[in-house]
């Protein structure tokens, strides 16, 4: 957690001018429970916030300046507001100016601001620290000019910088976990119609841990993309089946007609990862709300080897930390959580195992591919907000 005194105090040393005091803001990472690769096919998914994330000190100025600072990295920059901003680089600054296009865009005029953050989510670990980044910036973008956006409009005008400025055709569960989070709660989410339901995530003898691989991977650089073309192509496909809008909107009694519309083995197996995840999703929520945490771990399993032979996202590292970690005592489910190709798994683990857990799976996962893998056991956080100082 962030030392708010300390965090302040780099603000002046950064910006001076002691007499005008900054605003605080936060907004978590968010890691999802089950439903992988749902989302931009109008699926389920179960994300919650975590008490991992970004944190913001933001100030008003008289010029017409955009500061920008973090104190993770040396890497400043100051840039002038005269219109819409071009997305000139891969730097992480474009998190931020696409969230401040989408203000411009909607006719909120801005003034100059010295910006200052720091973020304890992992970059490039699956834990959506760009939509951290670009939630944190809307909400306080939002209350300093009185633009008066709802939740939603936020989440949807992060999503959008993501999409058209950064470059990364990602799906809306990111920004809307990180956005509608609440304590002790996962949220069941339709992506198609954004309906959702904040549902308690009681664990009772059992914790979470997040596994990172710490193997990087950009998602702009990953399959990613491929994956949604290849889902668009298996809807195409599908189409002389019955008009579908996305995979989602077939269930599993219609896995059955995959062979018969989809001649292409590679395609038919993305949309049968697409099909089984939705049903897995709709049976965890169940299962968790009568209790079944046994049954919810199965299905974290099954979710895993969906994502490894059907939609082909994981790699050595996160299949190691998934099989080595399967034979531990203790381990109720593990999968890959985000997009893949690296990034984090989570898993559902005893509390009385934990400890071991950790030290052997490292132990394993180090002989296995030589990299050190990095252990949190976070809290179910709420969404983004100002923090009062």
């Amino acid at each position: 957690m962030m030392d708010t005194k300390i965090f302040i105090e780099k603000f002046y040393e950064k910006y001076g001018n002691r007499n005008d005091k900054p605003v605080l803001f936060f907004s978590p990472g968010r890691v999802n429970l089950i439903g992988e690769h749902t989302d931009y096919n109008g699926g389920f998914v179960f994300p919650c916030a975590l008490n991992y994330g970004t944190y913001l000190l933001i100030r008003k100025i008289k010029t017409n300046t955009l500061k920008f600072s973090t104190i993770n990295f040396n890497d400043d920059t100051e840039t002038e507001i005269k219109g819409l901003f071009i997305n000139s680089s891969k730097r992480w600054i474009n998190y931020p100016l696409g969230v401040i296009n989408e203000f411009i865009k909607k006719g909120i005029k801005l003034s100059g601001l010295e910006f200052l953050y720091y973020g304890d989510v992992p970059n490039g670990a699956g834990l959506s620290s760009s939509a951290s980044i670009e939630m944190v910036t809307a909400v306080a973008l939002n209350e300093l000019f009185h633009a008066a956006f709802d939740t939603l409009e936020l989440v949807k005008m992060s999503q959008k910088a993501e999409n058209e400025f950064v470059g990364m055709n990602c799906g809306i569960m990111d920004q809307f976990a990180v956005g509608f989070g609440k304590k002790d709660h996962a949220i069941f989410l339709n992506c198609d119609t954004l309906f959702y339901e904040n549902v308690p995530i009681v664990l009772t003898d059992c914790s979470l841990i997040i596994t990172n691989t710490n193997k990087r991977r950009g998602l702009t650089d990953s399959k990613y993309n491929e994956r949604r073309s290849e889902c668009d192509k298996a809807v195409e496909l599908l189409q002389l089946y019955r008009p579908i809008r996305n995979l989602s909107e077939l269930n599993l009694g219609e896995i059955n007609i995959l062979e018969k519309y989809i001649k292409d083995p590679v395609i038919r197996k993305r949309a049968k990862h697409v099909i089984t995840e939705n049903g897995r999703v709709v049976e965890a929520v169940r299962v968790l709300k009568d209790n079944n945490i046994l049954r919810f771990g199965e299905l974290m399993n099954q979710s895993h080897d969906s994502l490894k032979y059907d939609y082909e996202v994981t790699g050595i590292e996160l299949d190691t930390l998934v099989y080595e970690g399967r034979k531990l005592p203790g381990v109720i489910g593990t999968r890959m959580t985000g997009a893949g190709f690296g990034g984090c798994t989570i898993s559902i683990i005893k509390k009385a195992e934990s400890a071991k857990f950790m030290t052997t799976l490292s132990a394993a996962y180090q002989k296995k591919t030589g990299l050190v893998p990095d252990f949190y056991q976070p809290e179910i956080s709420n969404g983004a907000g100002r923090i009062e100082l």
